[in-house]
């Protein structure tokens, strides 16, 4: 088992972005490729050298074979231990856990997200920080500056790991523990939330539909739901993490997990159904003919986790990002706490969590999270949610409409743009910034441009600015429209829209989400060129 030191040179694109680095799996797959990004991740933190990492990742294509590489690489570098999950599995959120409760100084995550798995599909990697969360961008930009002079990287020459085994053994001089993925978990969960109130629930007949889209959260949801709860067995369905997630798209919205919908909007359906993605940590929540948007289910975690006794104390504050929809400022205006909104990605709420001013955070894309780790949790919002029904014995279509009768609806979708030429894409952003001093005052079909500006985020615990955060416009009648390119995709550029109206007419909290926003979308349209700019003649996705 011999350290060996690999002449290399930098290779291009190796720029993190909101989450870690996302790339074709073929690209990660590439001679260096993977070495030269785990060996500046470990320069950009200052070195492993006796230091302990978890690791783990959402079981994708590639995901077994990248773990063996790091571990010999981590050895190499003279870490003295790596945590890592059995089998190479761990949920983003369970990585978050296990880092906080175990004292490490941080681990590697492998995942894509919700992005699609498979040796054509996507493949990602990033590096968390001992609080838990996301490296913070002063350390993304040490390893984003490493991977640009970067000229050798050190690995052993040794045999794979038996991740299979739980059990633990040597890597050299480094210390390798394989454990189980679920257990602690599994246990936090069971410390937050009445698992006696919910095994009530589900004894009393209540009927539920969990799709893990064949990703990492089957396990986690098996164990949790039906061995812990007493959920009928079958409840959680498509339960087997694949690696290529069975062909599917493990995003969970209505248009990837449609087969969940279908169910829900059937005659006899569940009374409650959810969905999670590829690592775990986003999720989508629906009730009997009743869809729950993310930005909803935000506000409504945030006024009724009171409800679960991990939070009977109240929030400190709630946090969202600016894309989100404003309903959870409105819930903390009528609590008397703070919100705050910030850039896009996980890890701008690191500093509130660990600072105490949030207590629950959440984005528009189907995270939502709380201090109990650093990073957006979707089994944890689901069985809040449970908690929720089974305290108050109401169904989710009453829960909204008490919700929308007291704060007053925010009509809220997104509209995303997939694979635009890049350079199309970045020239609509351009003209936009552009258009900055000329659009207030105009109008766009019935409404008209009041601001126009681009999101900034002054961090109020370090003081840190972050600059570029997405383009806002808002209208005099209160609703806006917001432009941002997403980070999150490895091929071309995605456009997201996002579109929102405020609504507090009792008789008008009904409506179909698309059309209560029909002027705000034929103004976005009209705004930015959207049709003419992508060629698109409709958005590919819309949440």
């Amino acid at each position: 088992m011999t350290p060996h030191i690999v002449e290399t040179t930098p290779i291009e694109g190796q720029k993190p972005g909101t989450s870690g680095l996302r790339k074709k799996t073929r690209v990660f797959m590439q001679p260096h490729y993977l070495e030269n990004y785990v060996q500046a991740i470990f320069d950009g933190i200052g070195g492993v050298q006796g230091k302990v990492l978890i690791i783990g990742g959402d079981g994708r294509y590639f995901n077994d074979r990248a773990i063996q590489v790091i571990l010999r690489m981590a050895a190499a570098n003279g870490a003295s231990g790596c945590i890592v999950g059995q089998g190479g599995i761990l949920s983003t959120p369970a990585a978050s856990h296990l880092i906080r409760k175990r004292g490490t100084d941080g681990g590697l995550i492998l995942s894509a997200s919700h992005n699609p798995g498979g040796p054509d599909e996507d493949f990602g990697l990033k590096y968390n920080g001992p609080n838990g969360g996301p490296a913070n961008e002063g350390v993304t930009d040490r390893i984003f500056a490493r991977t640009k002079d970067i000229d050798s990287y050190r690995i052993l020459d040794a045999q794979d790991v038996d991740l299979d085994q739980i059990a633990s053994t040597t890597l050299g001089d480094m210390q390798v523990e394989i454990v189980d993925p679920v257990t602690d978990y599994a246990a936090l969960m069971e410390e937050l939330f009445d698992f006696d109130a919910l095994r009530a629930l589900f004894a009393g007949g209540f009927r539920m539909r969990f799709d893990a889209m064949h990703a990492v959260t089957g396990p986690y949801a098996t164990e949790i739901l039906e061995n812990r709860l007493g959920a009928p067995k079958g409840t959680v369905v498509n339960g087997t993490p694949l690696p290529d997630f069975g062909g599917g798209h493990p995003d969970p919205n209505p248009i990837w997990a449609k087969d969940l919908m279908d169910h829900m909007y059937a005659e006899d359906g569940p009374d409650f159904g959810a969905a999670s993605d590829g690592d775990g940590d986003r999720n989508m929540i629906v009730g009997a003919n009743c869809y729950v948007s993310p930005s909803d289910s935000l506000a409504v975690l945030a006024d009724l986790a009171h409800l679960a006794p991990g939070y009977a104390k109240g929030l400190a504050g709630i946090a969202r990002s600016m894309p989100t929809s404003e309903a959870a400022d409105r819930v903390a205006a009528a609590k008397g706490i703070d919100c705050y909104a910030t850039p896009t990605g996980w890890k701008f709420f690191g500093n509130l969590l660990d600072a105490g001013r949030a207590t629950i955070c959440g984005e528009e894309s189907a995270g939502t999270g709380s201090d109990h780790v650093r990073e957006k949790d979707g089994l944890w919002a689901v069985l809040l949610w449970l908690n929720i029904l089974a305290a108050t014995d109401k169904s989710v279509m009453q829960v909204m409409t008490d919700h929308w009768a007291r704060y007053g609806r925010n009509y809220y979708s997104r509209h995303d743009y997939e694979a635009v030429d890049t350079a199309a894409a970045n020239q609509l952003m351009d003209d936009l910034r552009a258009s900055f001093g000329s659009l207030p005052g105009q109008s766009f079909g019935p409404l008209t441009v009041e601001t126009a500006d681009e999101f900034a985020y002054d961090d109020p615990v370090d003081g840190s600015r972050s600059s570029g955060q997405g383009i806002r416009v808002a209208f005099a009648s209160g609703g806006r429209v917001m432009y941002r390119l997403s980070g999150t995709g490895t091929e071309g550029a995605t456009l997201r829209v996002y579109l929102e109206r405020l609504e507090t007419d009792p008789d008008a909290l009904a409506q179909d989400a698309q059309a209560a926003l029909a002027s705000v979308i034929a103004a976005a349209d009209q705004i930015a060129g959207i049709r003419k700019r992508t060629g698109r003649d409709a958005p590919d996705v819309i949440t």
